[in-house]
């Protein structure tokens, strides 16, 4: 499924994060960028095996991954390109809808569903949700299947130090409106990822974090 020049590419991109870089390896990054487009049309065509919402969605290939500069206002730590690129399967449009996805990146490669990098009005949606229904986040995080393969539960990527403006400290959902974005992610050795059978591993991951997507619906 993941190519092994696409690995090495961003092991390289990890050491040489730099645009002058990029600009000289231009030729790997699109043949990089083809790969993930061929990942996430892989996943939506497999979709109807864990969400029949995603199987009837039109692909849009601009939109099935991240793209690997960082605009100012998404970037984390200091580095102008991701080192992991996010494909998507997404009935929506993955800055705006909570959806399935496999994070390829050398040493840390996981799979699961999320939101991770909200747009404004998609995160003030994500914690009204939130707010009106903490017993339904809860019911998910207490499903025997979803703990197995989420044992962390909701996880983030970016998270505030206090509760944000307008939310109470005391909400039973405090602990995730302080997530600027969340979702759950199962992790996966790379290797497995350099086998196109891994798509029937990604379905097994995909299947319980369903219940998260419908969730936030």
């Amino acid at each position: 499924m993941v190519e092994p020049e696409t690995f090495t590419f961003l092991a390289d991109l990890a050491k040489n994060n730099k645009k002058a870089w990029m600009d000289a390896h231009r030729e790997e990054r699109d043949d990089a960028m083809r790969n993930f487009t061929g990942i996430a049309m892989t996943l939506h065509d497999y979709a109807d095996r864990f969400d029949p919402y995603v199987a009837e969605a039109v692909i849009k290939p601009k939109q099935s991954y991240t793209k690997f500069f960082q605009e100012p206002r998404d970037r984390v730590g200091r580095d102008l390109y991701r080192m992991g690129i996010d494909v998507f399967a997404n009935a929506g449009h993955p800055a705006d809808d909570v959806g399935y996805y496999l994070h390829i990146e050398p040493g840390n490669c996981h799979a699961g569903a999320a939101l991770f990098q909200p747009t404004k009005p998609a995160l003030a949606r994500l914690r009204t949700r939130l707010v009106d229904d903490p017993q339904g986040l809860k019911a998910i995080l207490a499903d025997p299947e979803f703990q197995m393969m989420f044992p962390d539960g909701v996880v983030t990527r970016k998270g505030l130090g206090v509760v944000p403006e307008g939310f109470s400290a005391s909400d039973p959902a405090a602990p995730y409106l302080k997530m600027v974005g969340l979702g759950c992610r199962k992790d996966l050795p790379d290797a497995h990822l350099l086998d196109d059978d891994v798509i029937d591993q990604l379905i097994e991951i995909f299947r319980p974090a369903s219940q998260l997507v419908r969730y936030f619906d």
